[in-house]
């Protein structure tokens, strides 16, 4: 029996993507093009310092802004939060040892998909907003199943609350018993993530 092309999609598109945790950090990514950034803005201004007949004050500010631009990229890279990013089928979950409470958001939204490399970014309810870099060769094995997560359409039922919602509508990230991410009851622990098949 052949099912309608519409048909198909719909049963198809009335299940969430299957929970997953992945780890998150400094991005390599990342701090190469920050440095490259940076490379290319000394040059211009190296060119510009060249070619112009600057006065000592105004090369000594070109000079000063360089390197502070260069110290600000290395601060911002270095102080990259790390931590487990979490789905349970409904809601995502950060968690990292700076923030134990976590932060809840119902979506991840994607800012730039590089294949190998993704820009997340995080809202929760509250406004409080969180930008990731999520990189392949942090779990590769669980890349595919993060991809699918933060793509795939996200249904919750019509008369439910959101998976993991309190009554007054707040995302609980993180159980004050045990330090486990807490977004549904059915999520695994971060200390003893499920083994890979």
């Amino acid at each position: 029996m052949l099912l309608k092309p519409g048909h198909a999609l719909t049963a198809l598109s009335l299940h969430n993507a299957p929970p997953v945790f992945y780890p998150l950090g400094r991005s390599s990514f990342l701090g190469g093009l920050l440095l490259g950034l940076w490379l290319a803005g000394a040059l211009l201004t190296l060119a510009w310092a060249s070619l112009a007949s600057l006065s000592g004050g105004l090369l000594l500010a070109a000079g000063a802004a360089v390197a502070l631009s260069g110290v600000a990229a290395a601060l911002h890279w270095k102080n990259t939060p790390s931590g487990q990013l979490a789905w349970d089928g409904q809601a995502w979950c950060w968690v990292s040892a700076a923030d134990p409470a976590g932060l809840a958001a119902p979506d991840a939204a994607v800012v730039a998909d590089l294949q190998r490399w993704l820009l997340l970014r995080l809202e929760s309810q509250s406004g409080a907003c969180l930008w990731l870099w999520a990189e392949r060769q942090s779990a590769p094995e669980r890349w595919l199943a993060l991809r699918r997560a933060v793509y795939s359409p996200h249904r919750f039922s019509g008369t439910a609350q959101p998976h993991g919602a309190l009554a007054d509508g707040a995302f609980p990230c993180v159980s004050s018993a045990a330090s486990a991410v807490a977004v549904s009851t059915t999520m695994h622990p971060i200390q003893t993530p499920r083994p890979t098949p």
